[in-house]
């Protein structure tokens, strides 16, 4: 749970700063440390996708994964379900609610608090919630400047999503094998670098239509590993 109590702070903290402030940092020095967290989460992803043990499991975790994300549409499920959410929360004039809203899909929708809340449970290292972290902190300040303090109670949410999502996994450790970790892990690896090079603005990566390339690594190892 390191992982996420460290990015529940950076939240805290970055809202404090924001609604402190009251203004954004300087857009270079955003783009700049945003550039770096992108390097950092290509990094991690060569390093996670090298773990696999077998080619074809992985390559077809992926190929299978984005066919059915893709035909499932889950990333445009869960923005149509944010712009509702926002929507709501606008008319009814409630800027603390907005804020919250706001900031809680921001920093929860999304591969990197998956993966990350999953490694971390797994009893691996948190670094990919604690370059999250770094982001989110920066996240927090311009939000929190522009949408008030509703933005710092979404700490609450990243405390109980990715909270709950590490002791699931933690929970799961037993009976997962030392085949599937690696594979899951690799996988893990190839949507960081997706995320990665969405960050670089390289190009956009539908990471999220990705997702389900987790359970069918899972899937695919148990069976044939």
């Amino acid at each position: 749970m390191l992982g996420t109590l460290i990015n529940v702070a950076a939240v805290l903290l970055g809202s404090a700063v924001g609604l402190l402030f009251h203004a954004r940092l300087p857009k270079r020095i955003t783009h700049t440390v945003f550039q770096a967290i992108g390097l950092f989460t290509v990094f991690v992803g060569i390093n996670m996708a090298g773990k696999t043990g077998n080619f074809l499991v992985l390559i077809l975790s992926m190929v299978l994964g984005a066919i059915i994300g893709e035909a499932l549409d889950i990333e445009a499920r869960i923005n149509r379900l944010g712009d509702r959410l926002k929507s709501r929360s606008a008319a009814g004039g409630n800027p603390v609610s907005e804020g919250f809203i706001t900031a809680s899909l921001l920093f929860c929708v999304g591969s990197m608090s998956i993966l990350g809340a999953i490694e971390e449970g797994l009893g691996g290292k948190p670094n990919l919630l604690l370059a999250k972290s770094v982001l989110d902190g920066f996240s927090s300040i311009a939000l929190s400047a522009g949408l008030g303090i509703g933005v710092l109670f979404s700490a609450v949410t990243v405390l109980v999503y990715q909270g709950g999502l590490a002791l699931f996994a933690g929970a799961l450790e037993p009976v997962i094998t030392e085949a599937i970790i690696s594979e899951v892990t690799a996988v893990g690896g190839l949507l960081l670098m997706g995320v990665g090079i969405s960050i670089l603005e390289i190009m956009a990566v539908r990471v999220v239509n990705m997702l389900p390339a987790l359970l069918v690594a899972v899937a695919l190892a148990a069976i044939f590993l």
